[in-house]
């Protein structure tokens, strides 16, 4: 992992919306909480605008997070973000307490490289029709990718690439192949476009068999 988050909390002693509201308004502060690890939950205030911009870096969501209550350490993941039904504003964070002997289950992006320059979208006019972007991997906390990568270069026309083709990191498994091959679940595939001369080819073709058994 190549980037460390640290974002900075605060002890919350006051809980309920009145509370919340006050925070959120006065302090520019939102509530959260921390919890699991086999610890009691500790309710935190952070800054809004903190978590807000680092929100803005898609690795936030897939990275162990520390967060640093007035010097108290914690290695946490964020877990679930609440916000305003129609204000861009967030109203509350909720964060898993992490340790490096047991497994995380963390949702991470899905980055596509080469779709240009793949043979059957650039040669033979396929488009590419993405299924996913993200996958819920589980792995220790020091093994938590940023990203997987998904290489479109020699994906051939209507060849579809399915959940257990992507190649992972070491020690990361893909939560959904757990529960067996049914779950093998597509991922992106290439395919021409609809109403192209090839699909009208098969049209006429299957119109006229069906005119022959006539």
């Amino acid at each position: 992992m190549s980037q460390d988050f640290v974002i900075e909390a605060f002890p919350r002693d006051d809980q309920g919306k009145g509370a919340s509201r006050r925070l959120r308004r006065e302090e520019r502060k939102i509530p959260a909480i921390i919890y699991g690890g086999g610890k009691d939950a500790t309710a935190i205030s952070i800054w809004h605008n903190e978590l807000k911009k680092a929100l803005e870096n898609e690795a936030f969501f897939s990275h162990v997070l520390t967060v640093d209550i007035q010097g108290k350490k914690e290695s946490v993941i964020l877990k679930d973000l609440q916000r305003h039904p129609y204000k861009p504003i967030l109203t509350h964070a909720d964060f898993l307490r992490v340790d490096k002997d047991h497994d995380i289950h963390v949702n991470v992006p899905l980055h596509f490289i080469n779709e240009e320059t793949a043979s059957a979208v650039k040669n033979q006019g396929g488009i590419v029709t993405h299924q996913m972007n993200e996958v819920e991997v589980i792995c220790r906390p020091q093994n938590l990718p940023e990203f997987i990568e998904v290489d479109m270069q020699d994906v051939e026309m209507d060849q579809v690439v399915h959940l257990s083709d992507l190649k992972l990191p070491e020690g990361v498994v893909i939560a959904a192949l757990q529960q067996g091959e049914d779950h093998d679940l597509p991922v992106v595939a290439i395919h021409m476009p609809k109403g192209t001369k090839a699909d009208e080819a098969e049209d006429a073709e299957g119109e006229g068999e069906e005119g022959g058994e006539e």
